[in-house]
């Protein structure tokens, strides 16, 4: 299966519940991932984090459902038609 160009938006409540296991699967999954932007918004008591990822369609599935499975994450993906070598 050929690798595509994507994008993940994650959103994550109560990051001080999570943060630990986030960095761990991001950790993990390092291979996929091309960019990381972190972002608090102590305003909204939030933080964001975007992605910039190159895998798989199934790596990358794999990456936003877990990530979607822990308490307080909301995200949206996108990959693009592009395929990379």
């Amino acid at each position: 299966m050929k690798k595509r160009i994507g994008s993940v938006a994650v959103v994550v409540d109560k990051r001080e519940k999570v943060s630990d296991q986030i960095n761990k699967i991001l950790s993990k999954n390092a291979e996929c991932i091309i960019g990381r932007m972190g972002i608090p918004s102590a305003e909204h008591g939030l933080s964001m984090i975007s992605l910039i990822v190159e895998g798989t369609p199934d790596q990358i599935g794999a990456i936003t459902g877990q990530l979607g499975n822990l308490p307080g994450v909301n995200l949206k993906s996108a990959l693009t038609a592009v395929e990379v070598e």
